[in-house]
This record gives structure tokens, sequence and C-alpha cells, in this order.
């Protein structure tokens, strides 16, 4: 079976343009080589649908080694769902200079069943959310991720469209063209060799028992 991507949806606000941003760069990237080859197949992981409380488990996530050992059905759920990935697409906005908590709590609920994976961040906001990249970034190095150098910063053109994405109205996102065609490139078609995403998931594929070593 191909390797799974996650891409994770990482704003829950009622509106948002997240959803709609994120449904755009999955089927752009259903269109790579590496998907219609069948390398890896991708998924979407909404965290509005999945609804975490503020982390409620009485263990450590680091100490935890199975999906049993977790107290609340909700995070049994949601550690087999992140467990059965190979590596992760974030798509997140930048509030305030920062990420969201929501995919702070995403985060931190588990450990092992993200180390060792590969991620992309793709950062969206009225400049780009370049922040919010670097500060996401840091949080997956520190649950042992391996986050690509290069990131893909999404930036609205206009105050307008600003406004549009804030109130959750559908945007036409012909405008992010050259940006669309950057986070395929990340992905790995095109990509520097042995910097890309499909380049992990090409070697997760070739060997099951390969270890992503922090």
């Amino acid at each position: 079976m191909a390797p799974k991507i996650g891409l994770i949806i990482c704003s829950q606000r009622t509106p948002r343009a997240g959803l709609h941003i994120g449904t755009t760069i999955l089927n752009d990237l259903q269109s790579t080589v590496s998907v219609r080859t069948n390398v890896a197949t991708l998924s979407l992981i909404d965290l509005a649908e999945w609804n975490l409380p503020m982390y409620n488990e009485p263990g450590i996530p680091s100490q935890i080694h199975s999906s049993h050992q977790y107290l609340h059905p909700h995070t049994q759920r949601w550690s087999e769902e992140i467990a059965s990935y190979a590596a992760f697409v974030f798509v997140t906005p930048q509030y305030n200079w920062g990420y969201p908590a929501s995919i702070k709590n995403a985060i931190d609920y588990l450990y092992h069943e993200w180390k060792g994976k590969p991620a992309m961040i793709i950062s969206y906001g009225g400049h780009g959310g370049g922040k919010a990249a670097e500060q996401l970034k840091q949080v997956l190095c520190g649950v042992r991720m391996r986050p690509l150098e290069r990131t893909v910063g999404l930036t609205f053109p206009s105050k307008e469209a600003l406004m549009v994405a804030a109130e959750g109205r559908e945007l036409d996102l012909s405008f992010w063209e050259e940006e669309r065609r950057e986070v395929v490139e990340v992905l790995g078609d095109g990509a520097v060799a042995g910097r890309s995403l499909r380049a992990y998931v090409l070697m997760y594929r070739d060997n099951s028992d390969f270890v992503f070593e922090y």
C-alpha cells in the first residue's frame, strides 16, 4: 500500500479561509506525478472536524507508545489517525504573528505518532504568514519531526481579498498560481534532490524499517 500524506487544515475558526485554501492545494497536489503513479496517497485532515478539547490526558505523550494507553477515546482515535501517515503538509494561517492554538493543541496530544516524519509547511495571511511558519517549524522539531527547510507563504494580494477570506467567502485563488506551482515543486516534482517531501516518502515506501533520525 502506498504511504499516506496527510494535509492538515490548522485553523478551526468560523468563518475561515483554511478549508477552501487547503482543498485547493490538495487538488493541486493530486495532479502530481507522486500521486498519479501511486508513490503516495493524499488525505485531508480538518482539525475543525476533529474538534479536540484542550489536552486532557493524565499522561505525558512522550511516555505513551500505544493508542490503547490513552485514557480518552478522542485521543485514541487521533493517535491512530496520525500514526497511519508517513508525512504531513500543514496549511496554517498567521494570527497575530503566530499559528493557531488549535494546531499546537493537536500536536501536543501526541509524540511518537509524529516523531521522525517529514513535514511541509504552507502558511497564508496578509503578509504570507512567514512568522507562523517559522514558529510552527520549531514546534515540529520539538516533537522530532523533519520539517523541510523550504516553506511556502501565500500572501493575499489586497485588503479586499483578505476580508473576503476572513469572512469565509470563496475566493478565486488564481492569484496564487505561482505559489501553488511552488507547493507542487516542494512536494517533489522537480524539487532539489533529497530536499523534497517525495524523496522522504520514497525512502519510507522502499524501506518499511526506515527511521527518520533527528
